[in-house]
């Protein structure tokens, strides 16, 4: 019986497959092509660079003036993010 130890898990094909960002998506990210897990972290990088998490609630994202455009309201949470965000990457 094999362990997931010894398996080696593959990273799943669709993830890893380079998608072009919206020119909304664009102006947090850049232009480039990337992956969707590199999406979801660019993004982080920028809420916490910009220290746009809710101090009250974490879980929350507070607009900028970049971000007001790719969310369409001022404030998300992070749950709502990646729902988002997928509607601006081909």
């Amino acid at each position: 019986m094999a362990t997931t130890a010894n398996t080696g898990r593959k990273p799943n094909a669709a993830f890893m497959k380079p998608l072009t960002p919206s020119p909304t998506l664009a102006a947090v990210i850049g232009s480039e092509a990337v992956p969707r897990t590199e999406v979801t972290k660019r993004i982080w990088d920028y809420i916490k660079k910009n220290n746009l998490q809710d101090p009250a609630n974490r879980r929350n994202i507070n607009a900028d003036a970049k971000l007001r455009p790719l969310f369409g309201k001022d404030q998300v949470s992070m749950f709502e993010l990646t729902k988002l965000v997928s509607q601006h990457l081909k």
